[in-house]
């Protein structure tokens, strides 16, 4: 039995994924010869009207978004035979993200910098041409075995908004990936897109989310009522730099949160590497609500653990990195001093040696050819001393 076909062209193969809106297959696309990702659309989406005129208009966004770090859209439609909305995308080898953290946990901090500096990337030119993604979340950052990094399903999270699927209930993305202004149904505009990005780096970092919640009322209350612990109190290899850039990022109020997602990555990428976010740009609530964060929850992490109190199952503890390093100090100021004290007691003996000379030098000149010079050696360790003998030496020969 041959595999199934979409649109008379594309050879659907394994299955790669699936999730309560889609299914991903493996597919061959006879036509241009070569493996593509075909997302089937859940049935029950082609019955709203209203998400089939967005999708098919976010479909033909997303298509235009060409960048190293977006995954390109193909082709888009509906299958005559099934019925099936369709999306056709490059195929990418390698893993998601939400794969990675289902086998390891978590990730290395300079490996998670690297995902996020280009997820940033990506994000900042979809926001440039006027697309905000709205479901930001492991799922949809995909890493291949190069290493290369790439944000999917652009374009789709705006096509189910204000439909009739959100109107009964259903809950677009994970919920503990959306902004504050989501949860509380405000229009998502790009800002929303770096807290779920910050929500990911905290996750990959720690192996853990910033808030544990089942539902969207439940996140809404914890992010209202709690902060998370700082990312440098669970991750020794975190700096605190780091964990500012993330708090920022995390921040409750969309104004206080980067202006852009190139300035986000640029500020994760600085704060491993120990440099402020601050240092870049302009002293904003932001900052100080982080600088606040980091300072409040230090302390408090040092009294309890970061997960009482939430009524559910401790995740895995995450791994402990090398510690951070401090530069030893080392005391120069006294050496300093001391060679300071030396140097003026050397030019002290010079001038005296020099005056020696020129006494010397006048009592030959202007005495009679009698007249006896005393010289002596003078030889002493101690410079101090060696200035008393000159001056010894000196009024000998005045006599």
């Amino acid at each position: 039995m041959s595999d199934p076909e979409i649109a008379g062209r594309y050879q659907l193969q394994s299955r790669l994924g699936f999730g309560g809106m889609s299914t991903v297959h493996l597919a061959f696309d006879k036509r241009l010869e070569r493996r593509v990702a075909v997302k089937l659309l859940a049935e029950h989406l082609a019955e709203d009207p209203t998400f089939v005129s967005r999708f098919q208009r976010e479909a033909q966004a997303a298509a235009r978004l060409i960048h190293p770090n977006i995954v390109q859209v193909f082709d888009s439609g509906q299958d005559e035979r099934t019925g099936q909305y369709f999306i056709v995308m490059e195929y990418i080898e390698g893993q998601s993200c939400a794969e990675i953290l289902r086998d390891d946990g978590w990730i290395e901090v300079d490996e998670a910098v690297a995902i996020i500096e280009q997820a940033c990337e990506g994000l900042h030119y979809a926001h440039r041409h006027g697309v905000v993604h709205r479901d930001v979340k492991p799922g949809n950052l995909l890493r291949s075995r190069d290493g290369e990094v790439k944000l999917a399903d652009f374009g789709i999270a705006k096509a189910t908004e204000q439909s009739s699927i959100t109107q009964v209930g259903s809950v677009l993305g994970t919920a503990a990936y959306l902004a504050p202004e989501q949860a509380r149904g405000e229009e998502a505009g790009p800002r929303a897109d770096l807290y779920a990005l910050g929500v990911v780096t905290y996750q990959l970092i720690s192996g853990r989310l910033p808030y544990e919640a089942a539902s969207l009322t439940e996140l809404a209350l914890k992010q209202q009522q709690e902060e998370p612990a700082m990312l440098d109190t669970l991750v020794a290899a975190v700096t605190p730099e780091l964990a500012e850039a993330v708090a920022i990022a995390l921040a409750l109020d969309p104004r206080e949160r980067y202006e852009n997602a190139r300035e986000m990555g640029r500020a994760i990428s600085d704060g491993a590497l120990g440099i402020s976010p601050n240092e870049h740009r302009a002293p904003t609530r932001g900052a100080r609500h982080a600088t606040e964060a980091t300072s409040v929850l230090a302390s408090a992490t040092r009294t309890h653990s970061p997960s009482e109190g939430r009524g559910a199952v401790a995740p895995r503890q995450p791994r402990r990195g090398p510690a951070r390093e401090t530069p030893p100090v080392v005391a120069t100021a006294p050496t300093r001093r001391r060679g300071a004290g030396l140097r003026r007691l050397g030019i002290a003996v010079l001038a005296l040696l020099a005056l020696v000379g020129v006494i010397a030098l006048i009592a030959v000149l202007s005495s009679p050819a009698t007249t006896t010079i005393k010289l002596r050696t003078v030889v002493y360790n101690d410079a101090q001393e060696s200035a008393e003998a000159l001056k010894q030496l000196v009024g000998e020969n005045m006599k």
